[in-house]
């Protein structure tokens, strides 16, 4: 794929205006080191048979980085952990796509296209199927015959280099989507000191995962109502049937987090067509 000298920090307005924290495991998000990646997932269905995946080096030194296809499980938390053979009522999407280039060197301010393409899916049953392309960086090695200077033959030293993954969402859809989503068990923890923490459970069934952002608002006992919590990029991926999530809300000195109610909204994206996945109220006592 060729590559191209870019105004990067073009590319870092528009990838910032996309990207949100996720609140993945570290191995989903996608900009770590000076790699930036755009989109954050890649979702196939309709009559889309082909999409494109955007790399920018933004660092100062030239970058090289492999890429592979890895699978995950998605754990209660939120976490993921690698797996070799799918889970019951998991599918994976690897034999399904393919990608190229598999290997990216980057210049500083360079940018460069993936192209993903459908491939042996005439024979899919419907539902929907998940691998990730990773994104491994390979650490600059010494030209030959460069040898590090040693200063005592007697000791043993041990140089540690730190290489890093990013992860991407690769989802086939295939068919009319069955999912539904709820939530419950819903609680409020408020200490002294700490910021008010909202835990509850994303309850999904169906055929397909859902994806979105948590938005919560305060109503106090007269009807006002304040934004007080917002995450973005919120998964719960097929097989599983719920996650636990929690997160902090604004500590507002105007707000009695001990009277009123909390409002919260699941609902998809605002760059995706809108949608409503579920509410629920909880009463602050």
């Amino acid at each position: 794929m060729s590559k191209k000298q870019l105004p990067v920090q073009n590319f870092i307005v528009v990838f910032s205006l996309l990207l949100t924290y996720a609140c993945w495991s570290p191995i989903l998000a996608n900009a770590q080191g000076n790699l930036l990646i755009m989109p954050r997932r890649v979702v196939f269905e309709g009559p889309k048979r082909t999409q494109e995946l955007n790399l920018a080096n933004t660092g100062k030194d030239t970058a090289r980085y492999v890429v592979s296809v890895v699978e995950y499980r998605m754990k209660e938390d939120g976490n993921f952990e690698a797996i070799t053979e799918p889970d019951p009522g998991q599918n994976f999407a690897d034999k399904n796509f393919r990608f190229f280039p598999r290997n990216v060197v980057l210049a500083p301010n360079e940018a460069q296209v993936i192209k993903l393409q459908l491939t042996n899916t005439s024979q899919l049953t419907p539902g929907e199927y998940r691998s990730h392309l990773y994104f491994r960086a390979v650490p600059n090695e010494k030209p030959l015959g460069e040898k590090d200077t040693v200063k005592n033959n007697t000791s043993i030293t041990v140089k540690l280099t730190a290489v890093f993954g990013i992860a991407i969402p690769i989802i086939i859809r295939n068919g009319e989507s069955t999912t539904a989503t709820s939530l419950s068990d819903l609680s409020l923890q408020t200490e002294d000191g700490n910021k008010p923490l909202l835990k509850m459970t994303l309850n999904r069934t169906g055929n397909m995962s859902v994806y979105g952002d948590i938005k919560v608002t305060y109503i106090d006992p007269n009807g006002k109502t304040t934004p007080v919590g917002v995450v973005n990029g919120v998964s719960v991926y097929t097989p599983n049937a719920l996650r636990r999530f929690q997160l902090n809300l604004d500590a507002v000195p105007a707000i009695n987090y001990r009277t009123g109610k909390l409002h919260i909204v699941y609902a998809a994206q605002a760059d995706a067509k809108p949608e409503k996945f579920a509410e629920a109220d909880l009463v602050l006592k």
